[in-house]
């Protein structure tokens, strides 16, 4: 029979236990090529990114009614799901609570990716409004010099790029495409390169890559930190051989909806020699 104070004793070590591991999921190290596609539509939104350990997160939001919504389509909208309340907020709270970081021991920014899913050039105004409150926290850049916050916020979609680039006080950047690695605007405008993975390659995960679109996977990402920026690519297959294969030629941000595959699989390979995910302007 247990004696009460042997209760007491396990009861004690089992919460110091728990606490423990609390601790040691707060305090991990981020995963910085793990980036949440559509993560609005997990169960807790930025949340279970979070959780998991990611660096960058993606939200779609439209301007309906003059306010920011998430979601992937119209139909989806709600009005409580708005992007100050499943991100900003969020975001916020780690912000004040963790000495002005997102993750305690992190050394670079989180991404949050904000795709525009209507106008741009009436989403740009109401979304400069909406940050007014949170400016201390997110990477700016003034009068040309970049200024790392805990956050950095880039906008895809519907980028209205000119509007962008003529505040010279600005906390938002760009989501180039392919052809601007051609293109004119700097890396303090466009610090991330995206692609729709299908349109360029037709390796679906599976198997091996063929030795030509690996060439041309190396020669892109090379491409692209010549020029000090990042590469993301979007719709890549959601396999442990497309990870790993993304990982290995230096892809920045490893594009998935399944967080906890790609949380294991970055844990479990994390001696490898691949640099980090950083903005380094």
């Amino acid at each position: 029979m247990i004696k009460p104070s042997q209760k007491i004793l396990t009861r004690y070590l089992m919460g110091m236990i728990l606490l423990l591991l609390q601790v040691k999921v707060i305090y991990a190290q981020p995963l910085y090529q793990a980036h949440a596609h559509n993560d609005y539509a997990h169960h807790r939104p930025l949340l279970d990114a979070l959780a998991h350990r990611f660096n960058s997160v993606e939200a779609d939001v439209f301007l309906q009614d003059g306010h920011l919504l998430v979601g992937h389509e119209a139909a989806d909208l709600r009005p409580q799901l708005t992007l100050q309340a499943l991100y900003l907020e969020p975001l916020w709270s780690r912000y004040t609570q963790f000495q002005h970081r997102i993750y305690p021991d992190s050394t670079q920014p989180l991404i949050l990716l904000i795709d525009f899913k209507t106008s741009g050039i009436n989403l740009y105004p109401a979304l400069q409004a909406m940050l007014h409150v949170y400016l201390p926290m997110l990477s700016s850049v003034q009068n040309g010099v970049f200024k790392e916050g805990a956050v950095t916020i880039i906008i895809s979609g519907d980028v209205p790029r000119d509007l962008i680039v003529a505040n010279k006080q600005r906390h938002v950047f760009i989501d180039g495409r392919l052809p601007d690695l051609k293109g004119h605007y700097s890396q303090t405008e466009m610090p991330l390169i995206s692609a729709n993975w299908k349109k360029h390659f037709s390796w679906d995960g599976k198997g091996q890559i063929s030795p030509l679109e690996l060439s041309k996977l190396n020669l892109l990402t090379q491409q692209a930190h010549q020029q000090k920026r990042l590469l993301r690519f979007w719709g890549t297959p959601d396999t442990i051989q497309a990870w790993q294969v993304l990982q290995q030629s230096g892809v920045d941000l490893i594009n998935t909806d399944n967080l906890k595959g790609l949380s294991d699989f970055l844990m479990t390979f994390a001696e490898s020699s691949t640099e980090p995910a950083k903005i380094s302007l």
